[in-house]
């Protein structure tokens, strides 16, 4: 995790100590604002009565209405694809974000994780694969992209495929990295062929 996760978490902890001994954790911001939701979940007894288990820090993406949910890419239709990054302070297809992943179980736990965007959708949602630095060889369900910047220690990198994210842009955390166009297109071309997005 960044030095910048570790602060916002310390801070998320914090603050819900605050609210929780001043007895008003649940009216902590209005229930639009991404503070409240962020100081409602920021201990591990509160996430776990949410039934978030296996993780005791908070993760862009983890909770509230901008929480990282799985979708079946096959239902989704039309997608446009398209690499578009820009430095422009909002996230664009091609581009490298941190996010919550939850684990295939559905159970309610998770990781924060670094995720593809490979489209953009209505109402800052974002479509996004997952990256992972523990690939498999032959298997159809990974790619391998090499490595980038997006990992400290410049280890190769895999995208899944197999697993599509919806993403909301309050729900992820940049870190200025992306794909270069020719990785982008190896993803997109083989998502448009494994779920029929054109």
């Amino acid at each position: 995790m960044s030095d910048t996760g570790r602060f916002l978490t310390a801070l998320f902890r914090a603050i819900g100590q605050v609210f929780k001994s001043s007895g008003s954790s649940g009216s902590a911001g209005s229930a639009g604002s991404a503070g409240g939701r962020a100081a409602r979940g920021a201990t591990t007894a509160d996430a776990s009565r949410r039934g978030f288990r296996g993780t005791d820090t908070i993760s862009p993406g983890q909770t509230g209405a901008a929480a990282t949910t799985e979708v079946d890419p096959r239902s989704l239709g039309r997608v446009r694809l398209g690499y578009a990054p820009s430095r422009d302070g909002a996230p664009d297809p091609g581009e490298i974000v941190w996010t919550w992943v939850p684990f295939e179980e559905h159970d309610g736990r998770g990781k924060d994780r670094p995720v593809v965007v490979v489209a953009a959708g209505g109402d800052d949602r974002f479509l996004a694969v997952q990256l992972t630095s523990k690939g498999r060889p032959g298997d159809r369900d990974y790619l391998e992209l090499g490595a980038g910047e997006w990992d400290a220690e410049g280890r190769p990198s895999w995208v899944r495929i197999d697993r599509v994210f919806l993403v909301h842009a309050a729900g992820m955390r940049r870190e200025a990295a992306s794909l270069d166009e020719a990785r982008y297109r190896i993803v997109a071309e083989a998502l448009a062929g494994r779920y029929g997005w054109r």
